[in-house]
């Protein structure tokens, strides 16, 4: 008879765990969801801004300021378009950083655009920039252009113009 109470207490309590481990696994699908996956950086969540710098010269620095709601990567280096140029500029790849740039909400990445050198031909001034996002492959962007404001009088830019992978400040984007 005793065998049989024990055999009872110990049916009851795996019983009662197995119950307490199903009740938690339903109460954790009901929680609600972490958040939302990254996305990639676009011109539709970002704001982006030129600023002409004194140090280096002919350079300018380029800001993408997150606006969205969600977590956005900026993959390799942005796409530039000056005037209606036909190519976009050359990345520069001794600036390629060791992580991809991630930006949460409100957060900022730089990028440098080396815009002439004695060694460049074939300049021009230019008076429109379109800054497109790379897609997470490097091989082509996402999304429509930004357009970024340039100094009034335009920017003279030549064959040598060159533009920086997205670092996480404006010191590391300017060091090239």
């Amino acid at each position: 008879m005793r065998l049989s109470t024990k055999a009872a207490a110990v049916s009851a309590a795996l019983t009662a765990a197995l119950s307490f481990t199903a009740l938690g696994g339903a109460a954790s699908a009901a929680a609600p969801a972490a958040k939302s996956a990254p996305v990639t950086c676009t011109a539709a969540t970002t704001k982006v801004t030129v600023q002409q710098v004194d140090r280096p010269i002919n350079h300018l620095l380029l800001k993408a300021k997150n606006t969205g709601t969600k977590t956005c990567y900026a993959y390799g280096a942005p796409f530039l378009r000056f005037d209606e140029g036909q190519a976009a500029t050359p990345w520069l790849d001794a600036s390629k950083p060791q992580a991809v740039v991630t930006l949460e909400p409100g957060q900022s990445a730089y990028a440098a655009i080396g815009t002439s050198s004695p060694e460049g031909s074939e300049g021009s001034v230019a008076h429109k920039l379109d800054v497109h996002f790379s897609n997470r492959a490097m091989n082509g962007s996402v999304g429509g252009p930004a357009a970024a404001k340039l100094p009034q009088d335009g920017v003279y830019v030549d064959s040598s113009a060159f533009v920086t992978y997205w670092q996480t400040s404006a010191a590391d984007a300017l060091t090239w």
